[in-house]
C-alpha cells in the first residue's frame, strides 16, 4: 500500500515527487517506458532550453529532465521504469496496473503529459528536435532560426499564435494550411494579415522535409491542382494539436471536449477524491516546462492536504 503514485516523469511529475517526498509521504512513481513517448516527457526530445529559470546558459531538454530526476532520487528511491496499463478508480485505495507489477495507493497524482500529434512523414524520424518542432514558443528563439525563412503547419489559433511569435525571429514565416480560410478566431486572423512577414500558403499540405542532419527545406503540395514546389526553410513547427495521454484511465475520470483531464480551476483536483492531476495532461493552454512544474506542485501541496484530512 502507498500513500501516493505518480503516474508519469516529466517536469510535472518529478516536481510533484519533489514535493510529495520532502514531505515525508514517500511517492512511488511509474516513469513510464514508451507509451505517450519517453520517460522524462516531451523534453527527451527537445534540444536547447533557454526559458526555464535558473539556467541563463541554457541547457539541453534530456539533461534537465536527468536533474530533475536526480534531485527526486536524492529524496525518494521509489521509482519504477514502466508504463501504467490500467488503473481502478472506483474506490479507494486505488489500483494501479503496471506493464509488470500492481499496486495499490491512497491518492494518485497523474502527470501523463500530452503527445503532438505529427503527419507521420518519414523524415520526422530523422529531423525531430534538428529543426522540426511542436513548440515556436520552446524552440523558436534558438540561433539556427534567426533570421532564416520558417514553416508553420496549422489552421487554428495555435498556429496563428506560433507565426506571430516566429516573426520575432524569422526573416519570413510561411503557413501551411489545407483549406482555402483558416479555421482561427476572427481577431487572431486579423493580427495575421496585419503581419507582412507571414505568407499564408492556401490549399497546400506539407510533403516532405529535406536535409539529413538539419532541416533545409520544405516540399509542399498544392492539393487542388496537385502541383509540387520545394521551398528552401531552416525550421518546420507543427501546429495541429495535442493528445492528452489518458488512454489508461478508460473514461474513468471526466475530460474536456479536447481530450484534457478536468480540474478545479487554480488546483490540480480531480473530480474523483484522491485523485490529482498535474501538468499537459490537464493543460491544453500553455504546455511549457515551468508551468507543468508549478501544476505538480500545487499537485503534491493539494494531496498533502487530502492526506492530512483522511488521517487526522
Amino acid at each position: 500500500m502507498e500513500k501516493i503514485v505518480i503516474i508519469g516523469s516529466g517536469p510535472a511529475g518529478f516536481t510533484a515527487g519533489i514535493y510529495a517526498a520532502r514531505a515525508n509521504l514517500l511517492p512511488l512513481m511509474y516513469e513510464g517506458f514508451m507509451s505517450g513517448g519517453p520517460a522524462g516527457g516531451q523534453l527527451t526530445m527537445t534540444t536547447e532550453i533557454e526559458n526555464f529559470p535558473g539556467f541563463p546558459e541554457g541547457l539541453a531538454g534530456p539533461d534537465l529532465m536527468l536533474r530533475m530526476k536526480e534531485q527526486f532520487l536524492k529524496f525518494s528511491p521509489k521509482i519504477l521504469s514502466e508504463d501504467v496499463e490500467s488503473v481502478d478508480l472506483s474506490k479507494r485505495p486505488f489500483k494501479v496496473k503496471g506493464s509488470s507489477t500492481e499496486t495499490q495507493c491512497q491518492v494518485l497524482i497523474i502527470a501523463t503529459g500530452a503527445t503532438a500529434r505529427r503527419l507521420g512523414l518519414p523524415a520526422e524520424e530523422r529531423l525531430w528536435s534538428r529543426g522540426m518542432s511542436a513548440c515556436a514558443v520552446c524552440d523558436g528563439g534558438l540561433p539556427i532560426f534567426r533570421n532564416k525563412d520558417l514553416i508553420v503547419v496549422g489552421g487554428g489559433d495555435t498556429a496563428v499564435e506560433e507565426a506571430l511569435y516566429l516573426t520575432k525571429f524569422a526573416s519570413r514565416v510561411y503557413l501551411i494550411h489545407r483549406r482555402d480560410q483558416l479555421r482561427a478566431s476572427q481577431i487572431m486572423q486579423e493580427r495575421m494579415a496585419a503581419c507582412e512577414k507571414i505568407t499564408p500558403l492556401w490549399d497546400s499540405s506539407l510533403e516532405d522535409v529535406k536535409g539529413q542532419n538539419r532541416v533545409e527545406g520544405v516540399v509542399v503540395r498544392n492539393v487542388k491542382t496537385g502541383a509540387v514546389r520545394e521551398m528552401p526553410a531552416a525550421g518546420v513547427f507543427y501546429a495541429i494539436g495535442h493528445t492528452p495521454n489518458t488512454a489508461f484511465l478508460n473514461g474513468q475520470l471526466p475530460l474536456t471536449g479536447s481530450g484534457y483531464v478536468v480540474t478545479t480551476p487554480g488546483t490540480a483536483i480531480t473530480p474523483v477524491k484522491g485523485v490529482f492531476a498535474c501538468g499537459d495532461v490537464q493543460d491544453g493552454r500553455y504546455r511549457q516546462a515551468v508551468t507543468a512544474a508549478g501544476s505538480g506542485c500545487m499537485a503534491a501541496l493539494d494531496a498533502q492536504k487530502f492526506l492530512e484530512g483522511i488521517e487526522a
